[in-house]
């Protein structure tokens, strides 16, 4: 084939001029150079006259004779001559070739729109679309006995409302079912189905409990070990909630002058703060009124454990946690720009230079304004710095070697300032050390302790893993968990993105089983 034929294939009716070619053992390359007329400007459309300079653009195009095709093209960069337009170069493109920014030319665009968007079988008059043809894949058949280790869990169909539960063979890595709700007569049917199952790793939800005792009684339970350690957190720092008063009375007489706190006479009218006042009352009166915990999270469409949580919790612990979502960003800056003050750094460029090394991410405009009450004097004395409860609760629960000095003597001044926080600390260190080292011999001794503490939110704890003894004891025994199990949770999760919620539980368990 000659230089014209393939010129002719290659670019029909293209103002472009073919160089060369050159082929290697995988790539075709062809050079070619810009031959049209002078383009017009793309800002003010004024034809350009005088050439700026020329460079090379490599487009990948369609493959030709089976290799991949290059085009190395040389265009034209022209001066735009209208002096009231802001450019003052322009790039020429070329028509039906090339487009701006595209590293690829327009027909090989037009073959990837039709594989990507189209779907080919709109290229070729065939009604199906991507929903359309994962459906026509066959739902892979679940296996007629259970894996020897199975993992269960819940995922949300609905958040709030509807929940499916996913089956997992933990040794092999896969799943093996997923079931249309969480209840405990599907998942008891399905175990009486297909058994085999000697070992079942799961969260502590009641549902699947009871169904495990009924259908596969002889199986082991293995509470999983995060989830424990998760319950565990969530009592220490309620804990700390509680004790807040002791952590200000204590940085109150540690300070080097007197703590003088600004009056604060309403809550700060925030969003979350009228969310949680609001949720709270309706929820009172709910359950004043006898209803049950389901039907108060389906009326007010919240999940049932935070309902459990606005139910068992003072309103005042609520809106603490409001109010530690939403700090004021110059109040943890206050104590130094106090004490940079008192030894006359006065300059407010200078001091916003030093906030901002140490952290602040605010602007000039928010320091000025706490600047004018130091100069005259009305500014109230800066508060203690007290940590927050979940800072405390993630400086217990992580190991003592992991944390920085700093975070070290915080955590010695909190169990200093109340025996309260000292006692879950030490509870709370006891209980992730048998978990994380598998000894669950030590857990009866830890429950019996932890119960006859003064320490109610870890007392409260301790009582609720007696509830589910056997299988709390598996877990920081044995070496199975559900870990494999959050991870296929996880990507049910991305699959549903994926289908943005249109598509049925059908679909959703063939991707699911399927891998598709």
């Amino acid at each position: 084939m000659g230089v014209s034929s393939i010129e002719d294939v290659l670019f029909p009716g293209i103002d472009v001029r073919l160089e060369g070619v050159s082929v290697t053992t995988t790539m075709l390359f062809v050079d070619a150079a810009a031959c049209g007329r002078p383009p017009s400007c793309p800002g003010c459309r004024w034809r350009g006259r005088r050439v700026h300079s020329t460079y090379r653009r490599n487009l990948s195009e369609r493959p030709f004779g089976g290799q991949k095709l290059v085009v190395r093209l040389q265009v034209r960069r022209f001066f735009c001559d209208r002096n009231s337009c802001a450019r003052r170069t322009f790039v020429e493109q070329v028509d039906r070739l090339t487009e701006r920014y595209r590293r690829f030319s327009l027909g090989l665009k037009e073959w990837l729109t039709t594989v990507a968007v189209e779907r080919l079988c709109r290229k070729l008059n065939l009604a199906a679309g991507r929903t359309c043809l994962v459906e026509l894949l066959e739902e892979p058949p679940a296996p007629e006995q259970a894996p020897r280790v199975l993992g269960v869990d819940e995922f949300a169909l609905r958040r709030g409302r509807r929940y499916g539960t996913i089956l997992v063979d933990v040794e092999a890595g896969r799943v093996v079912d997923v079931l249309p709700d969480r209840t405990s007569e599907t998942f008891g049917a399905w175990l009486t189905s297909h058994p085999g199952a000697e070992i079942i790793c799961r969260d502590r939800a009641s549902a699947y409990t009871k169904a495990i005792k009924e259908a596969a009684p002889d199986a082991m339970e293995v509470a999983d070990r995060w989830h424990l350690l998760q319950n565990l957190s969530d009592a220490i720092e309620k804990t700390c909630h509680q004790h807040r008063p002791c952590l200000k009375k204590h940085a109150e007489r540690g300070g080097d002058r007197p703590i003088q706190m600004p009056l604060v006479d309403a809550l700060p009218p925030t969003r979350i703060v009228q969310r949680v006042l609001q949720h709270h009352a309706e929820l009172t009166r709910m359950v004043a009124a006898g209803h049950p915990l389901s039907d108060i999270a389906r009326r007010l469409g919240l999940d049932r454990k935070t309902v459990r949580r606005y139910r068992d919790t003072s309103l005042d612990h609520l809106l603490d946690s409001a109010r530690d979502r939403r700090p004021e960003k110059l109040d943890a800056f206050k104590p130094f720009l106090q004490q940079q003050y008192a030894v006359g750094i006065t300059n407010g460029r200078i001091l916003f230079q030093q906030i901002r090394e140490r952290g602040f991410r605010g602007g000039y405009s928010t320091l000025t304004p706490y600047l004018r009450t130091l100069k005259a004097g009305t500014a109230p004395t800066a508060p203690a710095e007290i940590p927050s409860p979940r800072r405390i609760t993630s400086w217990i629960m992580r190991n003592r070697e992991l944390l920085s000095t700093q975070e070290v003597e915080h955590l010695d001044q909190a169990r200093l300032a109340c025996p309260d926080i000292a006692r879950a600390c030490d509870l709370a260190r006891a209980f992730t050390d048998l978990v994380r080292n598998r000894r669950g011999q030590l857990l009866p001794a830890w429950i019996r302790q932890a119960e006859h503490s003064d320490v109610l939110p870890v007392a409260k704890f301790a009582a609720f893993l007696r509830q589910d003894f056997d299988a709390v004891t598996a877990g920081p025994t044995h070496e199975w968990s559900s870990g494999k199990v959050e991870g296929h949770v996880n990507r049910v999760k991305t699959i549903k993105r994926a289908m943005y919620g249109r598509a049925g539980f059908r679909l959703l368990r063939t991707r699911t089983l399927s891998r598709t």
